[in-house]
């Protein structure tokens, strides 16, 4: 484990959304945030720029949840192993796929 990584905070295993900035061969960010309130849980920290951001390693965790009717939520904190950020509906969207209502 490196000094970045917080082993109370679920790592994302999995993001395909290509169109992020975060995402060059995984998810770049030191932590994203789970929001929406249109039924999909967004990734809040998705980026569409063609600039690519993020740290030199791959460590990404969830920091911060809004989505209170995941089952997976608790006191905004993600309680899942680990979740997979994937593509959502439009260009500009990309999703919780582990998101699960309660």
């Amino acid at each position: 484990m490196t000094t970045l990584e917080n082993p109370a905070m679920p790592a994302v295993h999995e993001c395909t959304v290509s169109g992020c900035s975060y995402n060059h061969d995984g998810c770049h960010a030191f932590a994203i945030t789970v929001r929406g309130d249109n039924g999909a849980a967004d990734c809040g920290t998705f980026v569409p720029l063609n600039t690519k951001g993020g740290l030199d390693k791959v460590v990404a965790q969830v920091g911060a949840c809004s989505r209170t009717d995941c089952m997976h939520n608790s006191s905004l904190e993600c309680t899942a192993q680990g979740v997979r950020i994937g593509q959502g509906s439009g260009d500009h969207v990309a999703n919780c796929l582990t998101y699960q209502p309660r």
